[in-house]
């Protein structure tokens, strides 16, 4: 079983992340490298935020591992289940950018990261069902918070792909581009988002997330203490002298 890890290029702030393409990677091996590469990540100041590519026209179609046993699967399920928590609270902006076929874990991949844009080629869905089984690293919670219960049971249920158009229409794509000006048009957004503060950028995904499910008040107590703790950062004072003196802030994150 060959493993191929994630190729990782630095654009000034930004990593580009590219997942290898193909059937042939097994979906345990390749969710262990994923995690290492993660970890890395994350523990680096100076990676501002992170765009993920697939390679070869299609985004990481992944075969499965083939758990023999329930507690094989159940095992299996837990472990990217984790791996796609890692991705999901990095502490960066995290933008994929696709094309081809993202389907199984590719999808579920694109669902942990931050927004999600695409060419007018790519195609989206879970065929899972024809195996006879579903999403496992948590594909049918995410899409099903992001497109609602309806649409997402309709491409659970059916295993159909969806076009590009389709995506953006349900919410699960941000933007469409045409092929030759993705990727690059994926890392111009990435670098401008990279530019404003880290430390807002971390706590605003942070409010965000913790207040999809609870009650408007609550998540608005939330929102009042995050906005509280921006003000006791380097951030928000140099954000307001850059705006004062009007020149482009520097931020430090701190």
């Amino acid at each position: 079983m060959p493993e191929r890890a994630c190729r990782i290029e630095m654009e000034g702030t930004v990593v580009r992340l590219r997942l290898p393409g193909g059937d042939q990677i097994f979906r345990r091996a390749f969710m262990e490298l994923l995690r290492k590469q993660l970890d890395g990540l994350a523990e680096k100041d100076a990676v501002r935020g992170v765009l993920v590519c697939g390679q070869g026209g299609q985004f990481c179609r992944v075969a499965p591992d083939a758990p023999k046993t329930p507690p094989e699967a159940a095992g299996l399920s837990a472990f990217g289940q984790e791996v796609l928590f890692a991705l999901e609270s990095l502490g960066k902006p995290v933008v994929a950018a696709l094309s081809g076929e993202v389907t199984g874990l590719g999808l579920e991949l694109a669902l942990a990261c931050s927004f999600v844009l695409a060419d007018r080629s790519a195609r989206f869905g879970f065929p899972e069902i024809s195996q006879g089984c579903l999403p496992a690293f948590g594909g049918t919670q995410r899409l099903a918070r992001l497109v609602g219960r309806s649409v997402a049971k309709q491409l659970l249920f059916s295993g159909e792909l969806i076009s590009a158009d389709e995506a953006l229409r349900v919410r699960l794509v941000n933007r469409i581009y045409d092929h030759d000006t993705l990727e690059q048009a994926a890392l111009d957004l990435v670098q401008r988002i990279c530019s404003r503060s880290p430390l807002a950028l971390r706590v605003g995904a942070e409010v965000v997330d913790a207040g999809y499910d609870i009650d408007l008040k609550t998540a608005c107590l939330l929102e009042r203490d995050a906005f509280a703790l921006c003000f006791a950062s380097h951030d928000q004072k140099e954000g307001m002298d850059s705006f004062l003196e009007k020149r482009e802030p520097q931020f430090t994150g701190t």
